[in-house]
């Protein structure tokens, strides 16, 4: 079976080391963008099984870049999580319907439950 590539954009070069890390530890082909316009080339190139998007980035911000790839015919079925560091709960389920995302993870992250998280959404995009 393929390794399952994930897509991490987020501008803050902590966030993408740790979670480059922490998602190869769980045996992930992890791939990186820094920005919209840069994550929407590798989506286009590398077809990623799921995409994390940090909601606050320069140029094009996260919800710029969901509602691209929800209204792009060929990226479309790319399941996205939100990865914010701010909001309640409440706020963060509003922005993740209004984005059309399939789920959201705070920053900073608890281990188990982003490995949980990332699991239940590739095992979902699995069955479709």
């Amino acid at each position: 079976m393929d390794k399952k590539k994930i897509l991490v954009i987020d501008d803050e070069p902590d966030i993408l080391k740790v979670t480059s890390i922490r998602l190869k530890t769980l045996g992930y082909d992890v791939l990186t963008a820094v920005d919209g316009r840069q994550a929407l080339d590798t989506m286009r190139s590398e077809n990623p099984d799921l995409v994390l998007l940090d909601l606050v980035m320069p140029f094009m911000n996260g919800a710029e870049v969901c509602e691209q790839i929800k209204n792009d015919k060929v990226l479309k079925h790319v399941p996205v999580i939100l990865f914010t560091a701010s909001g309640s709960a409440a706020m963060t389920d509003r922005k993740v319907k209004e984005f059309a995302a399939d789920d959201y993870i705070v920053k900073p992250f608890d281990p188990e439950e982003f490995r949980i998280k990332v699991e239940k959404i590739l095992a979902q995009g699995a069955n479709l």
